[in-house]
């Protein structure tokens, strides 16, 4: 029955009918008292709208109705048994009690039955502290258990399945609460998991041998309310009680996911998911997740300088004295600075203004965009110009040249949930990649015209990657095109949009640093270059001997190994800072732990090279530089809010003209899940991301790779 309800909820005519019930309210009453709620709700959402304390392990409001935990059992009158509140609609005057004696007994009953199988290791459990039935069997079990060995046949036992090397399970704990199947299958897009048996003997795992791997695999952590699934690299690490916790941003990627860091002892143990509705709701992708055990491998911890092809240790007196001098005695046409992945906006202000202050506008980040005239003065020219949040109301989507399942794995998230909940078509242009829905591949523009008419929300994702190739005009004159050529559609809703891959691009632009950091160093042969974190620009410009690099960041990669002079930084995880995310969202990251070493944050090292090449920047501290941030963009300051796009339908006016179109071959980096694991300087140094792609080759490799 449950699994017609789900069907069900998954049609468009029952979606239609559920949007017209919306305006509608039904009478009800709550333990005596008259309430008022929408006649679509279930007793569930109906209690913990007026904040009623119900529990629930099966119950997640992301995923479709289970029913099978039996825990929400609650009194209705007129009714001679419980019932279960998840999967019972509400009805006019329906009477509902929660605190009586037979909704009490109920709940105590289904957890002595839980608990009668459970092995009850919560002394070594990773989930101790921070488990739903330690907390419900507190509040709503009792203290005396009927349950001997001698009576009974024993607890359950079950094997324990191999999931990968991210994913440790225990499956003893397991409750059947399939909370993990419904992730897998909903939102991964992966029939990986799934139940066999029924009653006790029910097992819940993989049919065969076979690892669950995915950009969001790790969310099942999260959502098992016990200890059946836990954190791997985590394990036995420490316990919730010990643990600092800071709010902050995910860097990974461009999507700005909210994220918490959990540390102890200046040492960072587990990043964890933070609930955000407009953002990543509650998701967090696998590198988001694992990827910071990275920077504890290779770090830059004391300023160098290299001697005879050699780089030794010296003071910071004399780091901040030599890069001072360096820059300050260069011509200024000669300098310039290139941005990383990672920087967050106080260093981009803060350097740029070191280099204007001295003559210089020569401040790049690496990934190239120069299709349109408007440059970077236009943000819809760059980035996503709907709310991430209507991603999932749209109705027909274009990818151009991008695969967001693995560029943004949280973006993705919204683009499957369309596919699933609003029967949204996608079409996609490029090579051949790994979606986790259905894809429609089509070879021109043309096609694609007739694929989006009729949308009234239609969505064009172009990938950042082809902004920076000689078709990046013909790309992008396309998409204009395209969007153009669909009619009407709906007020405030805009068609092309970019999807983005670095924390700090969108950040850099709106600072007023440049694209094309590749194509400028390669056209203008700089005699200094400051490096903030930018290693993938020097694996395809060898700098000429001549040429010195100033390196401020905090891992040593290729940037490291060309550079003249090193000055360590610190990660986001250290220094916080501001983010911009690919929709132009500003949001703010707590440090939750210090640098290692003599390491410093970034945009205090510019400013230290600013006082030594007596360069006034008129501003000390995080309060100062803030107020600095608001005078070159408000937007740097107003933290948290999506602001709507504008101008965006000057683009197509001011586009350059070129005759070459879209001739050249489109190249997208991650096109499948080995690539994703692996994709940049910080998780190609993360030993568990390391494990991660070997484990995708093991499974590659295996007789069930296609099942």
């Amino acid at each position: 029955m449950l699994r017609i309800i789900n069907k069900l909820l998954k049609c468009k005519a029952v979606h239609k009918a559920l949007k017209r019930l919306q305006g509608s309210q039904t009478n009800v009453f709550i333990n005596g008292k008259s309430i008022t709620v929408p006649s679509y709700f279930t007793v569930l959402q109906a209690l913990r709208h007026e904040r009623v304390t119900i529990p629930s392990f099966c119950y997640h409001e992301r995923l479709s109705i289970a029913g099978n935990c039996r825990m929400c059992l609650v009194q209705i009158e007129g009714m001679w048994k419980p019932q279960i509140a998840c999967a019972l609609p509400v009805s006019k005057g329906m009477k509902i009690r929660t605190n009586s004696e037979m909704t009490l007994k109920a709940q105590e009953g289904v957890l002595e039955f839980i608990l009668a199988d459970h092995p009850l290791d919560c002394p070594i459990c990773d989930q101790g502290g921070e488990c739903d039935l330690q907390d419900l069997s507190m509040r709503f079990g009792n203290d005396r258990t009927r349950f001997t060995d001698i009576h009974f046949q024993g607890k359950r036992a079950s094997e324990s399945k191999n999931l990968g090397p991210l994913i440790r399970t225990e499956m003893t704990r397991c409750i059947h609460c399939t909370r993990c199947i419904r992730f897998a299958s909903q939102v991964c897009g992966m029939e990986v998991l799934g139940s066999t048996g029924r009653g006790g003997e029910m097992l819940v795992g993989t049919y065969i041998e076979k690892f669950f791997l995915s950009e969001l695999s790790g969310n099942i952590i999260d959502l098992c309310p016990v200890g059946a699934l836990t954190n791997k690299p985590y394990m036995f690490k420490a316990r919730p009680w010990e643990l600092g916790r800071i709010d902050s941003i995910d860097c990974t990627d461009a999507t700005g996911t909210n994220i918490v860091l959990n540390f102890r002892f200046n040492r960072l143990l587990r990043i964890l998911p933070r609930e955000n509705d407009e953002i990543n709701q509650e998701w967090l992708s696998d590198k988001g997740r694992w990827a910071f055990d990275a920077l504890e491998v290779q770090r830059l911890v004391t300023p160098m300088s290299r001697f005879e092809d050699r780089l030794c240790p010296i003071e910071w007196h004399v780091a901040l004295e030599r890069a001072a001098k360096l820059i300050r005695c260069t011509c200024p046409p000669r300098l310039m600075a290139i941005a990383g992945p990672y920087c967050n906006a106080e260093t981009l202000v803060a350097a740029k203004d070191l280099f204007n202050a001295v003559g210089c506008d020569n401040t790049y980040v690496e990934r190239g965009m120069s299709y349109s005239n408007t440059g970077i003065d236009i943000r819809a020219a760059y980035s996503l110009n709907v709310n991430m949040r209507d991603v999932e109301t749209a109705d027909k989507i274009l990818l151009i040249g991008t695969n967001p399942r693995f560029e943004a794995p949280i973006l993705n998230a919204r683009i499957r949930k369309a596919y699933t909940h609003n029967e949204c078509d996608i079409y996609a242009i490029g090579p051949n990649c790994q979606y986790n829905y259905h894809v429609e591949y089509i070879k021109d523009s043309a096609s694609a015209v007739t694929c989006l008419k009729g949308a009234k929300r239609p969505l064009i994702f172009v990938g950042v990657d082809q902004l920076q190739t000689l078709s990046a005009v013909g790309i992008m004159s396309e998409a204009y095109k395209i969007a153009s050529s669909l009619g009407e559609i709906d007020k405030n809703w805009t068609v092309v949009n970019v999807v983005t891959r670095e924390a700090s691009f969108a950040g850099a632009l709106e600072a007023g640093w440049k694209p094309g950091g590749l194509d400028a160093v390669r056209r203008a042969t700089p005699q200094v270059i400051l490096s903030l974190g930018a290693d993938d620009i020097f694996c395809k410009w060898e700098p000429p001997e001549e040429c010195t690099v100033i390196y401020v960041g905090f891992q040593g990669d290729k940037g490291a190994e060309v550079a003249t002079l090193i000055l360590p930084g610190s990660a986001y995880t250290e220094a916080g800072g501001t983010y911009l995310n690919m929709e132009c969202r500003s949001q703010y990251a707590y440090p939750a732990i210090t640098q290692p070493g003599k390491a410093r944050s970034d945009w205090k090292i510019i400013r230290a090279i600013a006082e030594y090449a007596k360069v006034c920047l008129f501003y000390s501290d995080t309060d100062s530089i803030c107020l600095r941030m608001s005078q070159i963009s408000p937007n740097l300051v107003h933290l948290g809010k999506y602001q709507e796009k504008l101008f965006s339908e000057n683009i197509p006016k001011m586009m350059k003209k070129d005759t070459s179109a879209a001739k050249g071959q489109m190249n997208i980096q991650m096109k499948n899940l080995k690539d994703y694991y692996c994709s940049d300087t910080l998780s190609c140094n993360s030993p568990t991301m390391v494990k991660a792609r070997k484990a995708v080759d093991t499974l590659e490799g295996s007789a069930y790779a296609v099942i």
